[in-house]
């Protein structure tokens, strides 16, 4: 029988729907991030560096672009004999095909495979953050404390601690309450829902509430816990943490990357942060291309101007064309002399020649003014754009369109333009 100290679960099934159209066809965990990486990365990344060789990852929306993504784990030196990464997909049971109808339920579902290694401890992660965090360090605290439990806590501005499930602690760092999203909040920690289980206790935890629909760690994992009296303790960090669960704050943290000195720094030799790369031609920028402070990514070619930008792997922007302050995903050919501003534009899109993107009066969105806001323009996968149209602010367009989509060439702020068949 195998034994692990400690394996990691991943939990990448989500589909971003916040993210509006860039979800549209994959799960949150695959969309690309600073040019060269996808958001899944960081979690497997933190894993490797903090020694942990076995890693279960959860998918059931749109899994195919991270199934590819992940293969068998080879960026990331995960591909074990004994352990490594194992895509974890909802499997049908004979009775009913059943999903994963909640983060402890997906974990349940594969009881089978943590019992395979017979861990002391298992790490629940999900796939959504942005952050580099030594889960060793965790680890140890956890032994120290002698815990059932440890939840990862991070100190948010006391006004902001109703957005969050908060935590109250006694001087030991146990925790003594939790708060869902409390209107007065006792104390500022909120979980980081990254979790590290005494599989004993995990495993006992799981099996009482199976029934439970939606089974969810926080809401019924971690209190069924704590009202048996088990040992919960909170591990503050203090790192850099994002998450880029909206379209303002994944375009925020992208650009934040190319800040003179990046908050999050992707630079470092001493925690590396490893992805799939399928593009390894040198980027080339031409003699007639001005680029400042910009993320450009392998393969990419420019010819125009880029500035506060990132550019993924193989994007072209031919001479003339203008991008600013702006997120630009795989492939993606932006032609001449278009100008484009605070926007994000996902992979393998066609932008025509002497468009205007991202420009103009902010008005809401009447697609939906909670996903489409921030004044960014937001053009979804595989999307066509004719020449001569200009675009608003707070916009979505996903699917090929052309220049009959356009009243007098342009779509005004708030609207949108989502294809037949396609989804928003």
């Amino acid at each position: 029988m195998m034994h692990k100290e400690m394996i990691a679960m991943l939990l990448a099934g989500g589909q971003g729907s916040r993210l509006g159209v860039l979800t549209a066809d994959m799960a949150k965990p695959a969309v690309a991030f600073g040019g060269k990486y996808r958001i899944i990365d960081f979690p497997l990344s933190n894993c490797i560096n903090s020694g942990i060789d076995t890693v279960g990852v959860l998918t059931q929306y749109q899994p195919m672009a991270l199934n590819q993504h992940i293969g068998i784990g080879i960026p990331w030196d995960l591909d074990r004999n004994e352990g490594g990464v194992s895509v974890l997909p909802p499997y049908e049971k004979s009775d009913t095909s059943e999903w994963y109808s909640g983060t402890a339920n997906a974990i349940y579902q594969n009881l089978n495979y943590i019992d395979g290694f017979s861990p002391d401890y298992v790490l629940i992660l999900s796939g959504d953050h942005i952050y580099k965090m030594d889960y060793e360090a965790m680890l140890d605290f956890h032994k120290q404390n002698n815990a059932d439990c440890t939840i990862a806590v991070i100190p948010v501005p006391m006004e902001e601690a109703s957005r969050f499930g908060i935590v109250v602690t006694d001087d030991n760092k146990k925790i003594t309450e939790f708060q869902e999203k409390p209107e007065h909040p006792n104390s500022n920690l909120a979980s980081m829902g990254i979790y590290i289980f005494s599989w004993p206790a995990l495993r006992e935890a799981l099996v009482s509430l199976k029934d439970q629909s939606n089974c969810d760690f926080g809401k019924h994992i971690i209190p069924y816990c704590h009202k048996k009296g088990e040992r919960l303790f909170a591990w503050e960090f203090n790192g850099y943490w994002k998450d880029v669960g909206t379209l303002g704050s994944y375009w925020e943290s992208n650009m934040e990357l190319i800040d003179l000195i990046p908050e999050f720094n992707l630079y470092e030799e001493f925690w590396k942060i490893y992805t799939k790369q399928t593009i390894i031609e040198p980027s080339f920028l031409g003699a007639s291309s001005t680029v400042s402070k910009a993320i450009v990514g392998a393969g990419a070619r420019v010819y125009g101007e880029v500035t506060g930008s990132v550019l993924s792997a193989g994007v072209i922007v031919e001479e003339g064309a203008v991008v600013r302050d702006s997120i630009i995903m795989k492939n993606t050919v932006i032609h001449k002399g278009t100008y484009i501003e605070k926007s994000i534009i996902a992979q393998d899109c066609k932008i025509g020649a002497n468009c205007k993107i991202g420009v103009g009066e902010e008005a809401p969105s009447k697609l939906n003014a909670s996903i489409y806001s921030y004044g960014l323009a937001v053009i979804g996968n595989k999307s066509i754009i004719p020449d001569n149209v200009t675009i608003g602010k707070n916009t979505a367009i996903r699917g090929v369109t052309d220049s009959e989509d356009y009243p007098n060439g342009a779509l005004e702020s708030g609207g949108y333009i989502i294809k037949a068949g396609e989804e928003a």
